[in-house]
């Protein structure tokens, strides 16, 4: 099984064993001393405050739209559960000060396994390391990868890098991954640090000037996120592995701020991100990185309201930004409604959200030069439609647009394979392979 980092919480006997672990121990705080007023009083309460809060939860996040994504029903069934287990507990505790290891004990079991069953969900945290935060696995300081190389390989004009490109002996089967501030000297966006994966090629003497991927993460969310949900790394490796040590440097910049924050990408009250993403990221990848500085070899990509983010860039920056992989993203940036957004971002002034609205741009431009993967979940009733739309609205732009439905909802299965599966088109695209 490896080691205790490596134990998988998705599949395998730990998932299994959490659910089973809860359900046991939900009924075991449910049972009392068996008499009338624990099953008539102590239960009921527990029940009825657990509805209750759950309703809160529901009217609060209505209300406030931290985040537009519905959240899907075993979030709330997760909730609900740990909610009457403390409720339980409670009663317990207060009965018979002996009940109080078994109470604590069966909160926190119960905890656990609604935590495990969200996680079965969404699969953002596949293993047990990942879950507890540990350092990404080939992890190194960016002073230690940053330093100039001697030379470098130029890939030839109209031809892909693969074919000047010979892997010198010796060269490491894995990247690299650094956690590095990218500053806005432009746009003044406070970012969180960014991740920078560095493949294998990277690594050599003299260094090929690698084609370069911005890849965002979806909200709530962090950089991190496609490094530990995503398997980012080991995907990339993986590619490498039959690519002469090439793959594209990835930089996962972050875009919200703060995790439960949404800028919208744009640059508007809420912060100049467009311009942090189109600007000051590039400005600091081509000053930091020796990388293929030719626009026609950079990507954005993202996920949920980081592909919505990366269609954004694609239509409103095409000269920086020319391909683009939108997974399960929206159809427009959305706070949960169009009135609520643009008076949150352009103080109610719809032309100004309609100008670098993505359907709207599209509609007014063509962009014969732009090409994009459009991916979702088949079963994510969410975006589907939406994404159809957007793949849609694109192909009449003039873009040249694949749109694929993949086994899944709105989940990191989804995201994760989307992006390996258009790594040979984006490839080709960004001029690494023919």
């Amino acid at each position: 099984m490896g080691t205790v980092a490596e134990w998988s919480l998705l599949t395998g006997p730990i998932p299994v064993l959490l659910l089973a672990g809860g359900g046991i121990a939900l009924a075991v705080l449910a049972v009392g001393d068996r008499d009338r007023r624990w099953y008539h009083r102590v239960v009921p309460r527990a029940l009825i405050g657990a509805a209750l809060a759950v309703a809160l939860a529901w009217l609060t996040l209505t209300a406030l739209r931290p985040f537009p994504d519905p959240l899907p029903t075993v979030v709330w069934v997760a909730l609900a559960a740990a909610l009457v287990a403390v409720g339980l507990a409670v009663g317990r505790a207060r009965r018979s000060r002996r009940q109080v290891v078994v109470a604590v004990g069966g909160v926190v079991l119960v905890v656990a396994a609604a935590l495990g069953l969200v996680n079965l969900q969404y699969g953002a945290y596949p293993t047990v390391g990942v879950a507890l935060g540990l350092p990404p696995a080939n992890q190194v300081d960016f002073a230690q990868v940053s330093e100039v190389a001697p030379g470098v390989v130029v890939r030839p004009p109209g031809q892909p890098l693969s074919t000047v490109w010979r892997p010198p002996p010796g060269l490491p089967a894995a990247g690299t991954v650094s956690e590095v501030p990218v500053p806005a000297p432009t746009s003044g966006f406070v970012a969180r640090p960014a991740w920078i994966y560095l493949p294998p090629a990277y690594q050599a003497v003299p260094r090929p000037q690698l084609p370069v991927l911005v890849l965002l993460s979806g909200q709530p969310g962090g950089p991190r996120d496609w490094l530990d949900g995503g398997g980012l790394a080991a995907m990339l490796d993986r590619f490498a592995a039959t690519h002469a040590g090439l793959a594209p440097v990835v930089v996962m910049p972050d875009w919200l701020g703060a995790p439960l924050t949404n800028t919208l990408c744009l640059d508007s009250r809420l912060g100049n991100v467009q311009t942090y993403l189109t600007v000051d990221v590039p400005a600091w990848v081509r000053a930091f990185l020796q990388v293929d500085p030719d626009p026609s070899s950079w990507a954005v990509g993202g996920l949920s309201a980081g592909g919505t983010c990366s269609l954004q860039l694609a239509v409103n920056a095409p000269q920086v930004y020319p391909t683009f992989i939108d997974l399960s993203g929206q159809s427009e940036p959305t706070l949960g409604d169009r009135a609520g957004t643009v008076a949150a971002a352009f103080g109610g002034d719809p032309a100004a959200f309609a100008a670098v609205n993505p359907l709207d741009v599209l509609a007014a431009r063509s962009f014969p030069g732009s090409a994009g993967q459009v991916i979702v979940g088949a079963a994510d009733a969410a975006y589907r439609g939406q994404a159809m739309q957007v793949a849609d609205a694109g192909r009449r732009a003039g873009m040249q647009i694949d749109y694929r439905e993949l086994p899944g909802g709105h989940d990191w299965r989804v995201w994760s394979a989307g992006l390996e599966s258009s790594l040979p088109w984006l490839a080709t695209r960004i001029h690494l392979t023919p």
